[in-house]
């Protein structure tokens, strides 16, 4: 038996629809620029390849759950997106076989501090300071591939306080998912437990302390998360 000097953390994971089993995350990859009218929005280069970033596991927060308003920002931003669970991986996986690596499918917020996101870009600065702070990546119940097939299409929407925000397909992402499967996998060997967060599309905005916010894509458990009091 291993014996810690401290108190490990908690284990990451999510509720799997249909069953009382859970999905463990291992890491969470976030896929930037995904969508064209998006990346107009944020006033970025429509040809530039979508931006791979991370967010700690620690940031997950499952439906239901409540988001503090995150210290270090006064301009805090909502994304919402498809997330794909992967059940195995490897290094440099083709397109083509790409599928065959997905348990199933979540929707997602990529909570972000967008005051500090156009510093850093600006400044070829990494990007944790405005996406991987604590409570960034609430991410509602997985629906299995095998309940709901290999998703090509479907409505992605989030809500704030029942008025709709955002409303696209995924569909219309730039990179599909079995593209960003196999791109992530040069760079990185993806693994079980893996979470791919896949880009969101235009209409972000702030939030403040007491939103609610719903979010949906076609097909899936939904989920609702609050915004809190400032974290403390």
């Amino acid at each position: 038996m291993v014996e810690f000097t401290v108190t490990p953390p908690a284990p990451a994971y999510l509720d799997v629809v249909g069953t009382d089993e859970k999905f463990p995350v291992r890491r969470i990859y976030c896929i930037g620029k995904n969508y064209i009218a998006h990346v107009r929005e944020m006033q970025q280069d429509e040809r530039d390849p979508p931006v791979i970033f991370m967010k700690p596991k620690d940031a997950l927060v499952r439906n239901g759950g409540e988001i503090p308003y995150p210290v270090f920002t006064n301009n805090f931003h909502y994304e919402c997106e498809l997330v794909v669970a992967l059940k195995s991986g490897g290094y440099n996986i083709s397109e083509a076989d790409a599928s065959s690596h997905i348990y199933g499918y979540a929707v997602g917020l990529d909570m972000t501090r967008r005051d500090h996101q156009v510093s850093v870009m600006e400044k070829g600065m990494p990007w944790e300071i405005t996406k991987a702070f604590d409570h960034s990546a609430p991410v509602g119940p997985i629906t299995p591939v095998s309940k709901i097939g290999v998703m090509t299409s479907g409505h992605v929407k989030l809500k704030v306080n029942g008025e709709t925000k955002q409303d696209a397909d995924i569909s219309l992402l730039i990179w599909k998912i079995d593209e960003i499967i196999a791109k992530l996998s040069e760079q990185h060997k993806l693994m079980p437990g893996d979470i791919i967060m896949t880009g969101t599309p235009a209409g972000v905005g702030p939030v403040v302390t007491g939103d609610v916010l719903d979010c949906s894509v076609d097909g899936l458990e939904p989920m609702q998360v609050r915004i809190g009091e400032m974290a403390t």
